[in-house]
């Protein structure tokens, strides 16, 4: 499949509180690889098997959570193309120069009607370490930790969910994968811009700009029951699993980095095309939907966010 406009999820930045446990936990033990620190103090990490320059970005705060998610484009045109695209729907949008962030190329950003940020970019630097384009074995430098293969995806807790099916599908183009509707209306939207069950989703919540979990693709569900074993063996907070999603097929485990930051590692999940019906589930199913095996849903998944 021929991919253009919005490419896949670029990056996201992590409130974190204290700097040195977060890049402990997300090297040592998720497995990525710190690029650099920038001048502000920002951390810049990526997993060995991308290679933009960064995936992941910490920030130093006072409370954990997220302060954007971006994705990337497939040309500049296309960044013009998008924000009148944007602007047309209503929603303002503000300028980013190159280099605001090392290696990567002028953004725009916008706020969705949940309340969160998101930003578009088409120029990123590589960086090391990347994966070999020569000869190339499957590793140019051995995995370890949980082995994470890039940042996948993002689950964003807020308001208006309905107009965030609306925008993501009208404006950038993207397509709902997987929904669930309650007796009330929508609750939960899963949209994909490519061909995986989802690159970003959003769960209704009262409060708005909140994030529920960061996402960090595994190779096989043995490695999901490696990260578990990371987990008990480092004392790092488990949240739910191993289990299997419904909801994506995805096979997954979700804990907490120190700061209180929701993580999640997977494996598996459907391929996606853009000629799919999307899969919806109701509200008589929603513990299936969430957790497969275990068919009833854990409260502190669905009401802690940062």
């Amino acid at each position: 499949m021929a991919l253009t406009g919005v490419l896949r999820p670029g990056f996201v930045q992590v409130r974190v509180l204290d700097m040195q446990a977060a890049i402990d936990h997300y090297t040592k033990r998720i497995g990525l690889h710190e690029v650099m620190t920038g001048e502000d103090g920002r951390v810049y990490l990526k997993s060995g098997d991308e290679f933009d320059h960064h995936s992941v970005i910490l920030r130093k705060a006072d409370h954990a959570g997220s302060d954007l998610m971006s994705f990337k484009v497939a040309s500049e045109a296309d960044l013009d193309s998008f924000e009148k695209r944007i602007v047309a729907y209503g929603y303002p949008v503000d300028h980013v120069p190159a280099g605001e962030q090392p290696g990567i190329g002028r953004r725009i950003g916008f706020t969705t009607a949940s309340g969160h940020r998101f930003e578009l970019y088409a120029h990123a630097e590589f960086s090391e370490p990347k994966p070999l384009i020569h000869n190339p074995d499957v590793w140019s430098v051995e995995p370890h930790g949980m082995g994470a293969r890039r940042f996948d995806h993002a689950l964003f807790y807020g308001p208006n969910v309905d107009e965030n099916l609306d925008f993501f599908e009208k404006v950038l183009d993207f397509r709902c994968a997987e929904r669930l509707d309650t007796p009330d209306g929508l609750l939960a939207i899963w949209l994909s811009c490519g061909m995986k069950a989802h690159d970003v989703a959003f769960v209704k919540h009262p409060e708005p700009s909140k994030t529920h979990h960061v996402s960090f693709e595994l190779e096989s569900w043995a490695d999901v029951g490696h990260a578990a074993d990371i987990i008990t063996c480092y004392d790092i907070s488990r949240d739910v699993g191993p289990t299997r999603h419904g909801i994506t097929r995805g096979q997954t485990i979700y804990f907490f980095d120190p700061s209180g930051n929701r993580n999640e590692v997977f494996a598996g999940g459907y391929t996606y095309y853009p000629d799919s019906p999307t899969r919806t589930w109701d509200h008589t199913e929603i513990g299936k939907a969430i957790f497969y095996y275990e068919r009833q849903l854990n409260e502190a998944f669905l009401s802690v966010v940062t």
